[in-house]
């Protein structure tokens, strides 16, 4: 019998926290035979293979499948996962991502209750290694995925998604929509063009679909805080204009000015926001929620 759901874990040398990933969905509070984990190494340089099979070895109970995907970037392991999925229900995780134990079955359950929905996504929310710098704010937080949008089920803005670590859509929706855009890559090595689940999510609304949040689905994201360095933060946060700057090539030089006008403003509110935490006494969070949107634009203009 097929499986309801197939959760897709796309991965690159992260052995050290995958495991984890995967033990999450073993000890799910969801019956075994409804779902399977399907985790793509996406040219991992670490023992990921190894340590992947040996995990699913020792798990014969459950229904977990390793494959390989040679092009780079998370859109195509994405892509390769949903390919060899059965389920009728996709779960996209990341390999550093934690599942709560009801995140399956309070999953299956919303699907069922709605089944005209076709994309939603619920709540991530950060696990610091070892602990949240002082620097991080609310308006930081989301380059960490930082992600809880509401306190109750919600229909997502014309102009909001679901996050990567914690996306859900049909099967079916998947592939009419023809799934991850190849040309947003994600996270490819050091190189980030980002706004992949955005594009996906965008997409199924053009088709008349309405996305929603559902808080109760919730994963646990690790941060290492020794990585957050100015490289890092960089390279986040100019991914996401990267990723627009691509995203709306297609739509004319209007809609490219449009949006570098909307990251100007943010820029102008992170401003206001930084001199906030300045005279409130809280300086160390002032200068990053700036230099997010400087990052950004510098993405999105090509920088």
């Amino acid at each position: 019998m097929a499986p309801d759901i197939s959760v897709i874990i796309c991965t690159y040398n992260r052995e050290q926290y995958l495991v984890e990933a995967m033990q999450s969905l073993v000890e799910q509070d969801f019956d075994k035979n409804r779902f399977e984990v399907i985790v793509v190494n996406n040219n991992s340089k670490d023992d990921t293979e190894k340590v992947c099979r040996e995990f699913m070895a020792s798990h014969p109970e459950c229904q977990m499948y390793y494959y390989n995907e040679t092009e780079q970037g998370s859109s195509a392991a994405r892509n390769n996962g949903a390919r060899h999925a059965k389920g009728s229900l996709l779960i996209f995780m990341d390999d550093d991502a934690i599942a709560a134990k009801d995140f399956l079955k309070n999953t299956w359950q919303f699907h069922s209750a709605n089944p005209g929905i076709h994309g939603f996504g619920g709540r991530i929310i950060p696990r610091y290694i070892p602990a949240e710098p002082k620097w991080m704010s609310h308006y930081v937080s989301a380059l960490v995925g930082n992600f809880d949008y509401a306190p109750v089920v919600t229909e997502f803005k014309p102009n909001k998604y679901p996050l990567e670590s914690n996306m859900v859509i049909t099967k079916q929706a998947f592939d009419e929509i023809g799934g991850f855009n190849s040309a947003l890559p994600g996270v490819k090595g050091n190189l980030r063009i980002g706004g992949e689940g955005k594009d996906l999510y965008f997409r199924l609304k053009e088709k008349g679909q309405k996305i929603f949040y559902v808080p109760g689905l919730v994963v646990h994201h690790v941060v290492e805080v020794s990585r957050l360095n100015k490289e890092y933060l960089y390279r986040v946060a100019s991914g996401i204009g990267r990723g627009e700057r691509q995203r709306i090539s297609s739509k004319g030089r209007m809609s490219y000015y449009r949006k570098l006008a909307e990251y100007i403003f943010k820029l102008g509110a992170s401003v206001l926001i930084g001199l906030f935490y300045i005279i409130t006494f809280r300086p160390a969070k002032a200068w990053p929620v700036i230099q997010f949107r400087i990052d950004a634009i510098k993405g999105l203009t090509g920088h």
